[in-house]
């Protein structure tokens, strides 16, 4: 009973800690405002998206008060570094590679990896087949591997720069010539003018390609499986600088009780047609 009763007075302390740095602070949030729909510039030059919505939510359930702030995505990890703002939400994936200088909290989010190309590319006819989890590669999963590789070999694919499709085509296709850009929107364009013979993007990144204003995306169309985990991470979650153990302890709590409560859920269908919650 004495140990029951010194735990109860532990997780009181620790949520009194949270809530208290929370309230004491401005906390200053980070978007590349150029991932739609995770996160973008509306026409009025305002951030919006699911993780604008997200972020405005769990600080609500923080009591803190939040602002957002535009950062290009190549110098997102070192501008938290030195300090000028507070958190990361721009759909970024929590990997080692990314462990070894942020922390983070989450994740709060996961979805799929898939390769694109133009529907009259002779990669188009290349089914979907089940999709494939990367956190323990079977023999026929790494032979579905190999035999994409194979196609693609000598190709030109196009991925963001500094992302987590980037690290699995030069993991796991290094025979592929990879092709980096600032945007998606850029890969789509270079696509689209057969500069580059495919993409890898996430799967939401692709529908918005698919889906944008002028129609230019509509003659792209997903080929092979769908990739998760393993050197995609395991999920999206807020990066953090990693002396920062209350705020990481405050955003936890908040997105637990967001995706227990199906509000994770809620929003991202909202924005991306489909539920991209853990829960899921």
């Amino acid at each position: 009973m004495k140990r029951l009763i010194l735990a109860a007075i532990a997780v009181v302390a620790l949520s009194t800690a949270v809530d208290a740095y929370a309230q004491s602070r401005t906390v200053r949030i980070a978007t590349e405002g150029a991932y739609r729909p995770w996160n973008f510039t509306d026409a009025s030059g305002a951030l919006v998206g699911f993780e604008m919505d997200l972020g405005r939510e769990l600080c609500r359930r923080m009591n803190a008060t939040c602002t957002f702030v535009a950062q290009d995505w190549d110098g997102i990890i070192p501008a938290l570094q030195q300090g000028r703002y507070d958190a990361i939400m721009a759909g970024m994936s929590i990997t080692p590679r990314r462990l070894e200088v942020i922390d983070f909290a989450g994740p709060y989010a996961t979805d799929a990896t898939t390769f694109a190309s133009l529907r009259n590319s002779p990669f188009a006819q290349i089914k979907a087949g089940d999709p494939l989890d990367m956190a323990e590669i079977s023999a026929d999963e790494k032979k579905t591997i190999d035999d994409l590789a194979a196609q693609l070999r000598g190709r030109n694919v196009g991925v963001q720069i500094s992302t987590i499709q980037q690290q699995m085509l030069e993991a796991l296709m290094p025979g592929v010539r990879v092709r980096t850009y600032e945007t998606t929107d850029a890969i789509a364009l270079d696509l689209v003018a057969g500069r580059i013979d495919a993409l890898l993007v996430d799967r939401s990144a692709l529908k918005a390609i698919v889906e944008a204003e002028g129609g230019q995306g509509r003659n792209i169309q997903a080929f092979g499986p769908a990739f998760t985990r393993g050197v995609l991470g395991t999920g999206v979650g807020v990066g953090l600088r990693k002396q920062d153990q209350d705020l990481k302890r405050a955003f936890e709590t908040a997105i637990g009780e967001a995706t227990r409560d199906g509000t994770i859920a809620r929003i991202s269908t909202q924005w991306f047609g489909y539920d991209i919650s853990i829960r899921n």
